[in-house]
């Protein structure tokens, strides 16, 4: 579904340069949940954020199926605008903060990708009430974002970034605004688009939900790929001595 060759990203900044992505290659198989982990600053964001190009490569190539093969040369891409946009259109991306607009119901903000599409009003009606229902927020169709948890936002998030029937979803860490008590309600959400065959690559602090629902786990730190291996291999066995260090740290004994 997705194979990354060489990729690097550099954010040029005041004081220092940082090298964000360093060199990355993986390959994502169709169907399958990569759980992205890493300490905080590993480059874990900025990673997901090059693969609908929300973030311009310095250089390196990124193939999705469907859409060939698009390489990077100091920030410009060997893609058209048209193209580009097609490209995205088939990626879901969810980020930490929900991004909804605040004066429209539920309904509106779901609806409002498929408002620039050719779907009917009563089409429109019947694929947001079919998310609706996926999110388990039939109940709240005309509601406020201001009416609803942080749960309940990001949910809709979710819903509004499958309306226009994605290839692929994109998570960068979707609970990390969320109160504790409301972690689970996402993160099942998550779980259940994988069991449909979704192909997910969710960058997350959620160790739990990467041992449990990842498919596989890719351990980054410094902008490189230091391990990526299946959930139970890298959580029984990790074969780096960062990934062991990283882990000590986060599953407290």
């Amino acid at each position: 579904m997705i194979n990354i060759e060489h990729l690097d990203k550099t954010y040029h900044l005041k004081n220092a340069d940082v090298h964000a992505v360093d060199d990355v290659s993986l390959h994502i198989e169709s169907g399958q949940i990569y759980g992205v982990i890493g300490y905080s600053g590993a480059g874990k964001s900025t990673l997901v954020r090059c693969l609908n190009f929300l973030e311009i490569p310095d250089s390196g190539s990124i193939e999705i199926e469907g859409f060939g093969k698009v390489s990077a040369n100091q920030g410009s891409l060997d893609i058209s605008q048209k193209k580009l946009r097609e490209l995205r259109r088939s990626i879901g991306m969810i980020f930490q903060h929900f991004n909804l607009l605040d004066r429209s119901t539920v309904f509106d903000n779901v609806a409002y990708p498929l408002k620039y599409t050719a779907l009917s009003k009563k089409e429109i009606e019947t694929r947001v009430d079919e998310l609706l229902d996926l999110v388990d927020l039939a109940d709240k169709k005309y509601v406020y974002p201001s009416q609803l948890s942080g749960g309940q936002k990001q949910r809709v998030a979710i819903a509004r970034a499958l309306c226009m029937n994605p290839d692929i979803m994109l998570f960068d860490e979707p609970t990390s605004a969320l109160d504790p008590e409301m972690i689970k309600e996402v993160l099942e959400v998550i779980k259940n688009l994988g069991k449909q065959g979704m192909t997910m690559v969710v960058v997350t602090h959620e160790m739990g939900f990467a041992r449990k629902v990842g498919t596989r786990v890719v351990f980054l730190d410094q902008g490189e790929i230091v391990e990526e291996n299946t959930s139970e291999k890298f959580f029984e066995n990790p074969q780096s001595e960062r990934a062991k260090d990283f882990l000590s740290k986060v599953f407290y004994e």
